[in-house]
């Protein structure tokens, strides 16, 4: 496996894994909730988990249809993988420190994709892998309609490498008027590895982006 250079933000200590509490509670709510339900509610298939650096940074990047797909796809890749939350939610007792510790970073709504990405940057210097939606929102068919260049300008910024993950049938979850879970098939599949942007130059960002969705559409194309 090949390792990648860290180089600190600010002040602040680059890791290259997790905080240890962090990695222990995941696997916690892994195997105790998420995995159960993946594979015996969703009947969930995983393809390609032997594709995933298991410590270093990295960037993962998936397509979006359901509020059930950051869970998912931790439990796929095999290591915690930090999202971004609304700011909020922070401020709650008990759960802001569930949510601290299960690696995910608060977004302040109103400020923009700048600040996102910043706070994105922030986590993966902090030792977690993390996850970036490439089209910064929800489909309704779970493909991707337009890839921002945000995931690989952060791979740039911080010279992480980027994971292209697919998530299949996870938008069948809800239908619309439905408020519970639908024991639909879900199938997700994990590409190879592709390198980190030499530079923030705005064609090869695009490259990158391009690449990283026709990698995840095409894995999306395999369906079940």
């Amino acid at each position: 496996m090949r390792e990648t250079p860290t180089r600190p933000v600010d002040t602040e200590i680059s890791r290259d894994r997790e905080p240890l509490i962090s990695l222990i509670l995941y696997h916690l709510f892994k195997w105790s909730i998420v995995s159960p339900v993946l594979h015996t509610y969703f009947r969930g298939r995983i393809y390609g988990a032997e594709n995933v650096p298991k410590q270093g940074r990295l960037l993962v990047v998936s397509n979006h249809a359901s509020d059930f797909d950051p869970p998912l796809l931790s439990c796929a890749i095999g290591r915690p993988v930090a999202y971004m939350a609304k700011e909020e939610l922070f401020k709650v007792p008990v759960l802001k420190q569930a949510i601290k510790a299960y690696g995910a970073y608060p977004v302040k709504r109103g400020t923009g994709d700048r600040a996102a990405m910043k706070a994105a940057m922030a986590s993966i210097e902090s030792g977690w892998a993390t996850g970036v939606f490439l089209d910064g929102t929800r489909t309704p068919d779970g493909r991707i309609a337009d890839p921002k260049l945000g995931a690989a300008w952060i791979a740039a910024k911080t010279k992480s490498p980027l994971i292209p993950v697919s998530l299949w049938g996870t938008h069948e979850i809800f239908k619309p008027g439905s408020s519970f879970p639908r024991p639909v098939p879900i199938t997700i599949r994990i590409g190879e590895v592709i390198d980190a942007p030499t530079s923030s130059d705005r064609a090869e960002l695009e490259a990158i982006t391009q690449q990283c969705a026709a990698a995840i559409h095409a894995m999306h194309d395999l369906g079940r």
